[in-house]
């Protein structure tokens, strides 16, 4: 009998598995967590430390034109502006030709269309970036340079570099938003007598606004954070933008370009981590936003 009872009263082989699973995902969020947070306490330690340590004006690093290793002078403002001139160029671009994709795909074409080009653009969201750097760099380019004149390298070659990198991101992204749309929106459309241009436009893409400004939000965010494919195109020189054919760079290229040329601990190497820093701010800003528009959209 009291035997029975112990059996009876005991975890059962469920509830231990729970337990223990319970403790896994502890652990490992721990650790994720652990990780993250080295992360941002690293950066943020050897970001500060070319105003702290060194002393540099943190408004002359901002607002500075001039980028000078060897004299001491670290302006980030052209840099600052090329990435974003090249990441709101790309994006602009690159969501309207995604919207028209999407809904081309969804609503338009046959399902079989789908079934085919689906995993076509899958497999271009893979495609590593140097592909598209070396794609850049022998296609684009020269067309430049044909076209345009000037050495072909410039913030135009640079936009189109990631106006492809980009797109097929956003299209995917973009489809999925029109797909998760409910089929009795579609049905009451056109249980109501709507086209299916009013259909697209007046009910699917208002019900997939959330999940359309996710996808451009996180393609702008790739490539603001791009460094391999911008490197190979957009020249390097770390002047301000005055043109879309003349050569610049970004915050990444210089730091690529620069961080295996400069001492750990010297004011160079501090400046090229105080660029990093802002690339990890504008990171979590992106993240932020997406989570915003995400938040939104559900509500």
């Amino acid at each position: 009998m009291e035997d029975l009872r112990q059996r009876l009263t005991q975890p059962s082989v469920e509830s231990k598995q729970e337990a223990s699973g319970k403790v896994i995902s502890y652990l490992a969020i721990t650790l994720i967590g652990g990780l993250v947070a080295t992360i941002l306490i690293f950066l943020t330690w050897k970001g500060i430390a070319l105003f702290t340590g060194n002393h540099y004006s943190l408004w002359e690093f901002l607002s500075g034109i001039n980028w000078q290793p060897s004299d001491h002078i670290f302006g980030a403002l052209p840099m600052i502006a090329t990435s974003f001139s090249v990441t709101l160029l790309s994006g602009v671009i690159a969501l309207p030709l995604a919207l028209v994709v999407a809904i081309a795909i969804t609503e338009i074409l046959p399902s079989t269309a789908y079934k085919f080009l689906q995993p076509t653009i899958e497999l271009l969201v893979g495609i590593p970036s140097v592909v598209y750097g070396y794609v850049g760099l022998t296609v684009i380019v020269p067309f430049l340079r044909r076209f345009f004149g000037g050495t072909g390298f410039g913030i135009l070659a640079a936009t189109c570099v990631l106006f492809l990198m980009i797109l097929p991101t956003m299209t995917s992204m973009t489809i999925d938003s029109f797909r998760a749309v409910p089929k009795q929106y579609r049905n009451a459309s056109a249980g109501l007598g709507a086209t299916r241009w009013q259909t697209i436009s007046r009910v699917i893409i208002p019900s997939a606004k959330s999940g359309i400004l996710t996808a451009m939000v996180f393609g702008m965010a790739r490539a603001f954070g791009e460094a391999l494919a911008v490197q190979m195109v957009i020249g390097n020189t770390t002047v301000m933008p005055t043109g879309l054919m003349h050569s610049a760079a970004t915050l990444t290229s210089v730091l690529t370009t620069g961080i295996g040329n400069t001492v750990m601990g010297t004011i160079s190497n501090n400046a090229l981590w105080s660029l990093a820093l802002i690339l990890l701010v504008m990171s979590l800003a992106f993240n932020l936003l997406m989570r915003l528009v995400s938040r939104k959209g559900v509500k």
